[in-house]
């Protein structure tokens, strides 16, 4: 039976960590980047863990397509009682670090269980505005059993809170006071770690890279990238597990790859992170944005949450407020490979002082003290 990815044989003499998380290891960017790169880290400072991922790579693969309800409550059964068998072995460890939650459905009784009646230490690290239901689920069978005001009592019985931005932490320190701002990071130095050389070319890359549960955020710029392709040679370019729902003949597909997403990513000029001004989006932590920027890669982003701190108007990347913006900002990027290099010089720089893992090890460390 599928139980967990065993990256670190555990040691009775070190401290000893359970990295409890939704997806199989290795699979979903969120995870990756709030703790998975971290585990390194770990392991160079003598601390020992294990990753006991909720759903197993069969499940994953079909959770998010249309139907296999059958399938996918299976594979759910399956990963509850996973979870219960987890219960006779979390004693074993001083801290249950938990990514979002450790079951996606009713009540927290499994954390619970494991705080009021094991007594361990949970850290609860959330990157989005859980407590909200999402706007659009593939899984709408399952929204009924959700509990989304189990996030609050999480955040009570946790050691420690880690939040990915200042709107998530201050949900968090209404429940309790021992709350830290982790953003999200990436690695520049093993990683994210080359700059990109813009020069003038024939043909244009603006590129966009997520999930299908962010494809909708393009809906409203298709118009825009038409009239850009109009004026000059252009190609809008989707990295995603999906596909986008358009037959713009300019818009070309890049399925998404762990192993390729860097190179793939390389391949844009300019990076786009449009989205809707709601609470849900006020808990994102500009992931898509960090990505480009990362990478030198110019982006133009829209002025929600997060994204204000991030990027500094005309300084790092542009921030469009409306249609007119983006076709102003887009355009002035496409003309001029000074200005795409100058942005993305700035950009990088921006990650590597304030949103790289580099930067952020010794508070990720410091939740484990």
């Amino acid at each position: 039976m599928f139980i967990a990815h065993n990256l670190s044989a555990i040691n009775t003499q070190t401290t000893r960590i359970a990295f409890v998380a939704p997806y199989p290891f290795d699979t979903v960017g969120g995870q990756r980047f709030r703790f998975e790169q971290y585990l390194d880290v770990l392991t160079r400072e003598g601390i020992s863990y294990q990753i006991f991922p909720f759903l197993d790579p069969k499940t994953y693969s079909i959770l998010y397509k249309q139907g296999k309800i059958v399938q996918k409550a299976i594979g759910l059964l399956f990963a509850i009682a996973r979870r219960v068998l987890l219960l006779f072995t979390i004693w074993q460890y001083h801290y249950v670090y938990i990514y979002r939650e450790a079951i996606p459905i009713g009540p927290p009784i499994w954390e619970f269980i494991v705080v009021k009646l094991f007594k361990r230490k949970i850290i609860i690290d959330f990157d989005d505005a859980i407590w909200l239901p999402p706007q659009q689920s593939n899984n709408a069978w399952l929204q009924p059993l959700r509990f989304y005001s189990k996030l609050s009592f999480l955040c009570q019985w946790a050691y420690k809170v880690s939040c990915g931005n200042t709107f998530l932490a201050n949900y968090a320190l209404q429940y309790n006071r021992n709350v830290c701002i982790i953003p999200t990071t990436l690695d520049t130095q093993q990683q994210h770690n080359q700059a990109k050389q813009h020069t003038n070319k024939p043909l244009t890359v603006i590129g966009w890279t997520g999930s299908h549960t962010t494809l909708p955020y393009l809906t409203p710029l298709y118009p825009i990238l038409e009239q850009l392709a109009q004026q000059y040679a252009i190609e809008f370019r989707v990295i995603a597990n999906q596909a986008p729902d358009t037959k713009l003949p300019f818009v070309k597909f890049v399925k998404w790859a762990s192993k390729t997403e860097v190179a793939d990513l390389l391949a844009f000029d300019i990076g786009i992170m449009p989205l809707t001004n709601t609470p849900w989006e006020e808990g994102k932590c500009g992931f898509k944005a960090l990505q480009y920027m990362s990478l030198g890669i110019p982006a133009v982003v829209s002025p929600v949450g997060v994204n204000n701190s991030i990027v500094q108007h005309e300084q790092n990347g542009f921030i469009a407020h409306n249609n007119q913006d983006w076709l102003n900002y887009l355009s002035q990027l496409i003309q001029s490979a000074e200005l795409r290099n100058k942005l993305g010089e700035a950009g990088r720089q921006t990650v590597v002082e304030r949103f790289s893992k580099q930067s952020q090890i010794n508070s990720f460390l410091h939740l484990f003290q």
